[in-house]
């Protein structure tokens, strides 16, 4: 490699990195604020939970941020050299323009395999181990939902409040019981009580001390015409709070999108020897067909890197823009009509008969063909 291959590589390198890792931190942030935050404020579980989750998040958020960053450290970094006529320079010099990208595309190269590794096996095996590890941070501190003095509406038919906690015990508890329309069916108001986490059953049972009933009617709960029936006991058991949505599908199943291609590769296989049943031909090849979309989506999303790189060469000696913020703007363009593209592709998954495994590959080839284009007419001149 020489002087000029090093200096072009180091600073394609530097520029991507630092975008990829913007990028990262852009689309990880919001699972963090969402799924993290509270959890650690509230104490249900600690500092080094939270750090061991958030590095869970990063292959995902990398597997995202890896074609934006390759596309937004070539604009920028061949975008400064094109404005200084560095570039020129090395025209001037007899040097072609593939022989002035061949670095960069070493770089993208290395990039691409980089993403294959992270979108088939890094990425899905720490989404997977996020949920587990979540959910075992929720069960060894279950009683860490309880927020006083909060509204709780994560729990699926219940809505509860407490005033106050003292360690397990619970004091002013109001616990709203919903039918599947959300209406209020029954209120339950009680003095002092403690919830009690079934891991069985991944559900609170709830044992509330000198309760007030408030009972509504089954089929018009909201009825005025009704009055509810009240009673007061002395101990309350009655209802089961399931922690199902608060946790999400972790503790259910791991969805699809979080198989390695290997897992994916067996799910798949058990899937083909599976016999649909009669008038499910279709719903079996459409599952068929999601297991190598999923695979060939992937795919591409890595290749992404490669066709990025392939049009962002031609694109920022073209642009010749020393500002970061036009770069910038040009990349979430590209990127995002590269998404847009993918996610109509996508869309097709309910018509196998399309083949939409192999047209998931038109944005990949639309770009990359773009960047060919490109090339060629930048280096006639």
């Amino acid at each position: 490699m020489t002087l000029l291959d090093r200096h072009l590589f180091k600073g394609v390198l530097a520029t991507c990195l630092a975008a990829v890792a913007l990028f990262a931190f852009i689309v990880a942030l919001p699972n963090v604020v969402r799924e993290l935050l509270s959890p650690l404020l509230t104490g249900q579980f600690g500092l080094a939970t939270f750090v061991r989750l958030v590095s869970l998040l990063l292959p995902f958020a990398i597997s995202f941020a890896l074609p934006m960053g390759m596309l937004t450290g070539i604009l920028l970094t061949l975008g400064r050299l094109s404005a200084d006529h560095e570039i020129t320079a090395m025209r001037a010099a007899g040097l072609s323009l593939a022989r002035i990208a061949r670095p960069v595309l070493v770089l993208a190269a290395l990039g691409t395999a980089l993403a294959i590794h992270i979108n088939l096996e890094s990425a899905p095996w720490a989404r997977a181990e996020f949920h587990r590890a979540f959910a075992d941070a929720v069960r060894g501190n279950p009683m860490g939902i309880v927020v006083p003095k909060t509204f709780i509406r994560d729990f699926r038919g219940v809505v509860l409040y407490v005033g106050a906690k003292e360690g397990d015990e619970l004091r002013d508890i109001w616990l709203w019981d919903l039918d599947r329309e959300s209406r209020v069916r029954r209120l339950v108001r009680a003095e002092s009580g403690r919830l009690v986490y079934d891991e069985a059953t991944n559900s609170f049972v709830p044992t509330l001390v000198r309760a007030t009933i408030e009972e509504r009617d089954g089929d018009d709960p909201e009825s005025p015409a009704r009055a509810p029936k009240v009673a007061t006991v002395e101990r309350f058991e009655e209802v089961r709070i399931s922690l199902e949505r608060y946790l999400g599908q972790s503790l259910v199943r791991i969805k699809t999108e979080w198989l390695t291609l290997e897992e994916l590769r067996a799910a798949r296989t058990r899937h083909a020897a599976t016999v649909p049943a009669a008038g499910k031909e279709r719903e079996h090849a459409r599952e068929l067909m999601n297991y190598d979309l999923l695979v060939q989506e992937k795919l591409s999303l890595a290749t992404a890197v490669f066709s990025f790189a392939l049009l962002g060469i031609p694109l920022g000696i073209r642009v010749s823009r020393r500002e970061t913020s036009a770069n910038l703007g040009i990349a979430i363009v590209l990127v995002l009509a590269f998404y847009v593209l993918t996610a109509g592709v996508k869309a097709l998954d309910q018509r196998p008969e399309w083949r939409p495994d192999l047209l998931i590959w038109l944005p990949n080839l639309l770009f990359a063909g773009l960047g060919f284009r490109l090339f060629r007419r930048i280096g006639q001149h």
